[in-house]
């Protein structure tokens, strides 16, 4: 993946000409019923990120960027090894395949290297969900056939598209609704919200070299479901004042990665930002709806920071896959992600109360790295109270002001 930073160009000339239309509502008994998805009983929801497992044919396939030593015995099984070793150490809710599963141009069969590359989940019969890379369409299948055959896997809650939408660009745009501690009054509430988007793969515009990005189509399905979600979580039962908490997840890193520096970022960066050439807008799309916590991607592998722009971490995971490039002795790695909810003055749970990550490397502990809180509910509560605070001293400071300078008036 040899990857170099352009400027990047205004897309909002491109708006204009698109066209969006919805058709008909699909019901669940054409779908099929798909595993519910909700937080324990002790509260708490997580979720294991995979980026960039780049699988290719086996144990016949090498190994990029370890020691020599290491080469006689590393294939794609190194890679299988390393989700089974982190299924059985985080036990995760929920597991997130995102993007460059496989690594098609290596690949004699990809329906055969999709089903062994998601293997490990499938076993466990932990829910998973997988989106697109760069890489996952270049070998037997299309991108759209790839997505259908991963859809079609056991213990999947993966999508092609969403039902309800009839034009939208990519494949592998969804929403999955963690819904509150079953008998709690958020039980039929979605307390954390997951988003999934085709971030795509390289550009089609003859003019915009590099990779693709997030369609102004993709955008308007994620603005219209932000809305609805934000919609059913402040009626009743339990109207909330403000939306549940999302994370969104798709491949290739947004131009706003490249914001950070050595000082206001957890993790490392040791590679450029390889975004796409153009900025499509998406990250404001995100701070406009207003519940996006996080965003999480692939694509960098020697990059596994999270840096925080407007209210939204921007996270990297790590490259995970033995096959992809790395650097040898620096261990490859996986994100976990741990959803908390808070406890009601009922002694129940209620709304998400913290977000935290941390990272696993696959060295001989499973070492973990860069803890940290990616958001919490009370530093947003203090947020919004110290805002309101100071608008209340301005509208006192006005006030007072207005009467003195009545009084002085009036006094001369």
């Amino acid at each position: 993946m040899a990857k170099k930073s352009t400027p990047s160009i205004s897309l909002s000339h491109f708006w204009g000409v698109v066209v969006f239309s919805l058709c008909f509502f699909v019901p669940k008994s054409v779908l099929g019923e798909k595993k519910e998805l909700r937080f324990r009983k002790n509260g708490e929801f997580k979720i294991l990120q995979v980026a960039d497992m780049h699988f290719a044919d086996g144990k016949t396939t090498s190994c990029l960027d370890v020691f020599p030593n290491q080469m006689p015995t590393c294939s794609d099984l190194n890679t299988s090894a390393f989700v089974e070793r982190m299924i059985q150490a985080e036990k995760p809710d929920f597991i997130v395949f995102t993007g460059d599963n496989i690594f098609g141009f290596d690949v004699t069969d990809a329906a055969k290297s999709l089903s062994a590359a998601f293997q490990p989940a499938i076993a466990s019969n932990i829910p998973w969900a997988a989106i697109l890379g760069n890489h996952d369409q270049e070998s037997t299948l299309s991108r759209e056939g790839v997505m259908k055959h991963i859809a079609g896997l056991k213990n999947t809650l993966s999508q092609v598209n969403p039902a309800e939408v009839h034009i939208i660009d990519g494949f592998g745009n969804y929403n999955l609704e963690i819904g509150g501690v079953k008998g709690s009054r958020f039980e039929n509430k979605s307390a954390l919200n997951l988003y999934f988007l085709d971030s795509g793969d390289y550009s089609t515009v003859s003019a915009i070299p590099g990779y693709g990005w997030i369609k102004p189509s993709q955008q308007l399905w994620f603005q219209r479901t932000s809305a609805k979600l934000r919609r059913a979580y402040t009626r009743q039962p339990e109207a909330q004042k403000g939306p549940a908490p999302g994370l969104v997840y798709f491949h290739i890193p947004l131009p706003e990665f490249a914001s950070f520096d050595s000082s206001n970022f957890t993790g490392v960066r040791q590679e450029g930002i390889s975004s796409a050439s153009v900025n499509s807008g998406f990250f404001t799309t995100m701070v406009e709806a207003g519940d996006v916590k996080a965003v999480f991607t692939g694509h960098d592998h020697l990059n596994d920071f999270c840096g925080e722009l407007t209210g939204i971490q921007l996270c990297y995971a790590g490259g995970f896959g033995y096959h992809a490039y790395g650097k040898a002795g620096w261990s490859r790695r996986a994100r976990v992600v741990l959803a908390s909810l808070e406890k009601t003055e009922q002694g129940s749970w209620g709304a998400v109360k913290s977000i935290k990550t941390w990272k696993r490397l696959d060295d001989e502990h499973l070492t973990t790295v860069d803890g940290q809180v990616l958001w919490s509910k009370s530093h947003a509560d203090v947020s919004y109270l110290s805002n309101n605070v100071h608008k209340t001293l301005e509208m006192r400071a006005v006030l007072v002001c207005s009467l003195l300078l009545y009084a002085a008036k009036n006094h001369a």
